[in-house]
């Protein structure tokens, strides 16, 4: 799914909402459990502040995720991400529905995920971006590929790709 040699303006221009996978994107995949069967994920702490900063300007941000996790739901209040849907067996009618309660169409969205569940989200978005270490499949229907690997800073790279295209970036830096 190729951009066709469209600028980052362009293609950035009709997003005004990202929807985000967890494990492989805002994680690095790895679930950890301890001895009392608690988990732990590892979080970058840019990518929260690339969450925030997408949100102060305007924009929507969703979380998608077919596990169910204590963990993320501490990290989106963290965040204020307020769309969260955990533990969904089926992506793609989940998406519609959080699209929906976001307030948004499938052309105002720009999806991030890493893996084969992600694919039939990303195949109805205007904008499909993967982390570096994506699956193979997932990486060949993306639009974008970050540089980033999951968990090590993807979805701020994504932010500020998105904001720089929109002019929208340098209102965050400070002087």
């Amino acid at each position: 799914m190729p951009a066709l040699l469209r600028s980052d303006a362009e293609i950035a221009a009709s997003i005004a909402c990202i929807v985000s996978d967890v494990d492989g994107v805002l994680t690095d995949g790895g679930i950890i459990y301890d001895n009392h069967n608690i988990e732990s994920k590892r979080f970058h702490v840019r990518d929260g502040l690339g969450i925030k900063l997408w949100m102060r300007s305007g924009f929507g941000f969703g979380i998608l995720t077919s596990r169910q996790s204590k963990v993320v739901k501490k990290r989106c209040a963290e965040l204020g991400i307020t769309h969260v849907e955990q533990g969904v067996s089926n992506k793609l009618t989940a998406s519609s529905e959080l699209f929906e309660s976001l307030g948004f169409s499938p052309n105002q969205v720009c999806y991030i995920g890493d893996d084969l569940p992600d694919l039939p989200v990303m195949k109805t978005v205007a904008l499909a971006v993967s982390p570096a270490d994506a699956a193979i499949d997932v990486r060949e229907h993306c639009h974008w590929i970050l540089r980033s690997r999951g968990g090590e800073g993807a979805v701020r790279e994504l932010v500020e790709r998105l904001l720089r295209a929109k002019h929208r970036w340098e209102e965050h830096v400070p002087h």
